[in-house]
């Protein structure tokens, strides 16, 4: 059973998933939420010929997005669950780690991009490392591919033909 819960939200459909099965999970446990997140730095290459307020500007949008990303998912929380969210400016790799060994957790739950291998190993993969460096269970949730909207069938001009029947050529 599990009692202490952490999730990774990031705003991505597979991390809105994550925190849909993590509320099940705490709602039939009786478990508590934490709500992770981590500011997502821009690469070192963005701050090239920008001056300091540019800089400074960028970290501070980065912050406020996350800080909203985070927010709306306690929203998400139903009242019945005890939920606490944890935002962290540091690299989000080391930085869930540090928070499910500081946090006490024993699940984490977390979204995959679903970049498949040889992405994975040029762009790296949090999932991928949260798996192989976590010291508690660590469930990975897709998101459900979205389904087209059901139109009626596109048919040929030839299969129309044929679904009226032979044309009477002396009408």
């Amino acid at each position: 059973m599990f009692r202490n819960i952490v999730v990774a939200v990031d705003g991505s459909p597979d991390a809105d998933q994550a925190l849909a099965e993590a509320i099940d999970l705490a709602e039939s446990q009786h478990a508590r939420l934490t709500l992770f997140s981590a500011v997502a730095a821009p690469p070192a290459a963005a701050y090239i010929g920008a001056g300091g307020a540019v800089a400074a500007t960028v970290a501070r949008d980065a912050e406020s997005e996350t800080e909203t990303i985070l927010s709306a998912a306690v929203e998400r929380v139903p009242a019945g669950v005890s939920v606490t969210k944890a935002l962290s400016s540091d690299p989000v790799r080391p930085a869930l780690i540090e928070q499910i060994k500081d946090g006490a957790h024993d699940l984490v739950v977390m979204g995959s991009r679903g970049r498949g291998a040889v992405r994975s190993v040029l762009l790296g993969s949090v999932s991928h490392y949260v798996l192989h460096h976590s010291p508690v269970p660590v469930l990975i949730v897709h998101a459900e591919p979205q389904r087209p909207l059901e139109t009626s069938e596109t048919v040929s001009p030839e299969q129309q033909a044929e679904d009226r029947g032979p044309v009477n050529a002396s009408a």
